[in-house]
């Protein structure tokens, strides 16, 4: 398991499936190193999510800013495109020695990354330039920069892998992708702040963290329509679906809990306490262990229920 430890730590940590730390992997790289000739000095991310490739030979990191000789002001989350704040760089790490091996440009606060499910994509979303991030894994370049509008955070690709989904926190909409042409159409009205996605494995169901509302939608990807919404705590933040598609676990910022829905119907099948802060979430597809982030610096693992 990766947690990414932003600009409080400078780092990504690693753990077992035990919770036993690995190693710590510091974020200062040179971008020299990869092909950017004019930056020979030590720079610092801010680590923010991860996201692996399907073959589970390579992570990919986003980071909300980079710091350093090159780099201007600190990003935040209270910007437009003309903030002017420096475009960031996502980072790939090989998972055989954990180390970072690779730093692509993308845009300015980056904070999620996703990758296809056929690993051609990595997908980049890109608060402050309002913008899509488009990755070629074989190149490992930029190849695309769709607009999106205000504050692109979530992001989830088809099974399929010709469509991403992209939630759009600075209002109520959804982005559809297609990425064959990378033109763009939208789910509209899904609700307040939409900020984090999972898909079920049929590709079928978005479901979706609503921050602002308090709720989480689950949307019918086929006609855009809302079939149902549940409220689950105060801001939900992350979500992760399990191997099966029956359950999809949410953790809620404000108030400190874990909230465990069934997809089916989006019933609430159980609710915990978390640390403080809860704000991140990831299902082990192996054992069924849920692992819960907490924002005070804590890391919390739930046996399956």
């Amino acid at each position: 398991m990766f947690a990414q430890n932003m600009m409080y730590r400078h780092s990504v940590t690693v753990y077992d499936r035990d919770g036993n730390l690995v190693t710590t992997i510091p974020d200062t790289v040179r971008l020299s190193d990869f092909g950017v000739a004019d930056r020979p000095e030590p720079v610092q991310g801010a680590p923010v999510e991860a996201a692996f490739s399907p073959d589970g030979k390579k992570a990919y990191v986003s980071n909300y800013s980079m710091y350093g000789p090159y780099f201007g002001p600190e990003g935040d989350d209270d910007c437009t495109p003309s903030s002017g704040y420096d475009n960031s760089y996502l980072y790939r790490i090989d998972i055989e020695t954990l180390a970072i091996d690779g730093a692509i440009a993308v845009g300015a606060v980056f904070k999620y990354v996703a990758v296809s499910p056929d690993g051609r994509w990595v997908l980049a979303s890109n608060w402050c330039t309002f913008d899509l991030s488009v990755i070629d894994v074989a190149t490992q370049q930029e190849v695309q920069r769709v607009a999106m509008g205000p504050y692109p955070r979530g992001i989830v690709v088809s099974p399929d892998s010709r469509t991403a989904y992209v939630a759009m926190m600075g209002g109520g909409d959804i982005a559809k992708v297609d990425l064959t042409t990378f033109g763009v159409s939208w789910i509209r009205g899904v609700g307040r702040g939409p900020r984090h996605l999972v898909i079920s494995p049929d590709g079928a169901s978005l479901f979706v963290t609503l921050n602002s509302e308090g709720r989480v939608a689950k949307v019918d990807t086929a006609t855009g329509a809302v079939v149902a919404k549940v409220s689950t705590g105060q801001a939900p933040r992350s979500m992760d679906i399990s191997t099966d598609g029956q359950h999809v676990y949410v953790v809620n910022y404000e108030s400190s809990t874990m909230s465990k829905l069934r997809t089916a119907d989006l019933g609430e099948a159980q609710r915990v306490e978390t640390g403080y802060h809860s704000i991140g979430v990831t299902y082990d597809r192996t054992t069924g262990a849920v692992w819960v982030a907490n924002y005070t610096g804590s890391i919390m693992i739930f046996a399956s229920a």
